[in-house]
């Protein structure tokens, strides 16, 4: 029987793109590209169809992951998603 190759995990370098593929997705959100295709079956994340590909809108990506916060940011002393100081 053949062991499963373990792949490691590459971060995104530099600021992600307001427009991503599934790769790219995977990055950023730091999980695996077959855990992305369950998510897009079972339609629980926001996803555009372009012929065969999928793309994702970071926008839209971002909205999705705050919807899903288990603690209330107002619980916590740092917030995931603080808006920028200037």
């Amino acid at each position: 029987m053949k062991k499963k190759r373990k792949v490691a995990r590459k971060p995104l370098m530099g600021p992600p793109p307001e427009v991503m593929d599934i790769k790219t997705l995977a990055q950023y959100l730091g999980m695996g590209r077959s855990k992305i295709y369950n998510l897009i079956r079972q339609k629980r994340i926001p996803a555009s169809r372009i012929g065969r590909q999928y793309r994702f809108s970071k926008p839209l990506v971002d909205q999705w992951l705050r919807e899903r916060l288990i603690t209330r940011p107002e619980d916590t002393e740092m917030s995931l998603f603080k808006p920028p100081q200037r």
